[in-house]
Formats: structure tokens, sequence, C-alpha cells
């Protein structure tokens, strides 16, 4: 079993990156410092909102996926979605990068 980077250091490296490419980034909900599990929600200008996961893959590694986007019709189904993903587990980090192809950025982060 491979060492996992503690969530606050993956957060604070993320938003430091984000921000040094003329991005913004913040964090929306603090989890556990160590062992928090990592959603993130990318945008670019403040709209077409897209989740991030890691979701386990066949080889055994945790990549980063997108797992929901928000309906321009009804955006508040993807705030209300977070909230739920918050009530249910208190310990994950919710981090919003707002940036033109945020991915490029979620593909750097470790397995």
């Amino acid at each position: 079993m491979t060492a996992r980077l503690p969530a606050h250091l993956e957060v604070s490296g993320l938003i430091r990156l984000i921000e040094s490419q003329g991005g913004t980034a913040m964090v929306l909900a603090k989890g556990e410092r160590d062992a928090g599990t990592v959603l993130i929600v990318s945008m670019c200008r403040g709209e077409n909102a897209q989740l991030f996961e890691r979701m386990p893959q066949v080889d055994g590694s945790r990549t980063f996926v997108a797992t929901k986007k928000q309906d321009i019709e009804k955006p508040y189904e993807f705030s209300e979605y977070l909230k739920r993903r918050r009530l249910q587990d208190p310990d994950i980090w919710i981090l919003e990068l707002d940036i033109d192809n945020a991915e490029r950025f979620i593909e750097l982060l470790p397995r």
C-alpha cells in the first residue's frame, strides 16, 4: 500500500497551483485534515460547474472522475447535491476551482 498525501496538503497545493495560473480556488468545506476525501468543483468564470471525485480503477489506483455536471436549467440541484454529500460525510473537503480547463490541473494530482 502506498502512502497517501494528507488532504490538507493536497488541497493547499492545488489552490496555490490554480492561483499561480491566474485562476481562483476556494475551500467550500473543510474536512478531516489528513484522511478526508477531496471533492473538486471545477468551473470557468462561474459557469458550467462539474464535480470530480476519486474513484477506484481496475489497476487499483484512485483517479479523479467527473461524476456530476450542473444543469443550467436547474443550477440549485448542484449545490443541493454538495450539501447532501457534506451531511453524509463531514470529513470531506469540497474545493472549488474557477479556471479555464481545470481538468488539466486535476490530472496532475496523485492517484
